[in-house]
């Protein structure tokens, strides 16, 4: 009992937690206006970075990725590993569709990142490893994290065994989905390289 207890809550902290939108609110903080307005009309870290100010979308790096961390720490420490991964999951649904925002957020990258470091540490660093050498020799942000995405299922079976793998898996499906746009955009040629001026954004 205790057990399908501890789920069931890791699903709501998870998605409560996950779907704090940081982007929106610190650019409001910050009187910069509503940023669904900017560029790709996402919520996250990369979208941030379009109104010009770079501490801020640091800032909403970090508290995206944190939120998840957060919600997979709490979860394991009060029920455990498998509602901690649950957590994790549902922190990444959370922001992607945050039902404050009639369920439009964000891409899920920076949140993804959190799951995976506080969940396995080094996988999370791997992830972001890929992202950064991908991102270096590509110079697109998107083809990054769809590398960085579909890579961290394999390596999280390597170096921490099948839960992780299904978990990371099926959030890997979901950010997929949420780049499908950008995909597109890869295959056709047209996807903007980083530090293009095109606002058809990543994140």
């Amino acid at each position: 009992m205790t057990f399908q207890i501890g789920n069931f809550n890791a699903v709501f902290l998870g998605y409560l937690l996950g779907s704090i939108p940081f982007g929106l609110i610190l650019t409001r903080m910050a009187g910069l206006g509503d940023i669904r307005a900017i560029g790709s009309g996402n919520i996250g870290a990369t979208n941030v970075l379009r109104t010009g100010d770079r501490k801020l979308a640091a800032a909403t790096l970090i508290l995206d990725a944190g939120k998840a961390a957060l919600a997979v720490l709490i979860a394991r420490y009060f029920w455990g590993e498998l509602p901690a991964m649950i957590a994790g999951g549902f922190a990444f649904l959370g922001h992607c569709f945050p039902v404050w925002l009639n369920f439009k957020g964000g891409k899920g990258v920076a949140t993804f990142i959190g799951v995976l470091l506080a969940l396995y540490w080094p996988i999370g660093l791997i992830f972001c490893a890929v992202w950064l050498l991908i991102a270096f020799a590509q110079k697109y942000s998107s083809l990054a994290a769809l590398t960085a995405s579909v890579t961290a299922p394999i390596f999280a079976y390597s170096f921490s065994g099948e839960p992780l793998a299904i978990t990371s898996g099926l959030i890997a499906l979901v950010l997929i989905f949420q780049h499908r746009a950008n995909l597109a955009r890869l295959l056709k040629g047209t996807e903007p390289r980083i530090g293009s001026e095109n606002k058809a954004g990543e994140e």
